[in-house]
């Protein structure tokens, strides 16, 4: 299983994703243009020193991750048609999270093989990326049981 970031804005959320896939031992790709540096302070604040051990793959743009990509790409999105509860992962699936401030363009939406939304209570728009991304991940590693030890 992997985590996949399309043009992330904010280094403190990817610091803390970063931080969330060392400690799970989920491998992590990054969609770039980015909206900061990548080495940025802030960055490195978030992730502390998991985000050198993280397993990174940075990708120059989304034709050079899709030509990487293997297995399933599942995106994470508030226009997504099946609900968290009811998505089924498969332990070879990435799970893609679009930029803080554009989400995934439609190409993306196309591309993906299913696209799941976290249900949120009525009135609200959205939750940050890095709390999606723990949400996400921790179901997708239940039910694939494909937690560390």
């Amino acid at each position: 299983m992997r985590l996949a970031l399309y043009q992330p804005d904010q280094a403190g959320n990817v610091g803390t994703i970063l931080r969330l896939a060392a400690c799970l031992g989920v491998a992590v790709d990054v969609i770039e243009p980015c909206g900061f540096a990548f080495s940025d302070r802030a960055l490195k604040r978030a992730g502390m020193d998991y985000a050198e051990i993280a397993a990174v793959t940075r990708h120059s743009g989304w034709a050079a991750f899709e030509t990487a990509l293997a297995g399933r790409l599942v995106l994470f999105t508030t226009a997504g048609a099946v609900r968290l509860p009811e998505a089924r992962f498969e332990a070879g699936d990435t799970l893609l999270f679009g930029s803080e401030s554009r989400g995934a363009p439609e190409e993306v939406h196309a591309r993906a093989d299913l696209r799941v939304r976290i249900p949120q209570a009525a009135g609200t728009r959205s939750l940050n990326l890095a709390v999606s991304a723990g949400i996400g991940l921790a179901e997708a590693l239940r039910q694939s049981g494909c937690f560390p030890a």
